[in-house]
């Protein structure tokens, strides 16, 4: 009874986790390319372009830990 709420739980929050990830990526590369395509970036731009960096990263480190995976890897 308890444990099949705790999965549906637990899926949610994956599933939500996933989607997280997928749009902090595209943040992520978007900045990216508006690093590499501008002459003399502003700090304002790097400063982002790290920030979006860092939040991909700490959310791939924490699907890994929990090992989530999309349907497609698998």
């Amino acid at each position: 009874m308890f444990f099949s709420r705790k999965g549906r739980l637990r899926k949610a929050g994956d599933e939500r986790l996933l989607e997280t990830l997928q749009q902090v990526k595209s943040v992520w590369t978007h900045q990216k390319g508006l690093v590499e395509r501008s002459v003399e970036p502003s700090e304002q731009v790097i400063y982002e372009l790290k920030l979006a960096e860092a939040k991909y990263l700490f959310l791939l480190k924490e699907a890994k830990i929990r090992k989530v995976t999309t349907g497609r890897l698998k």
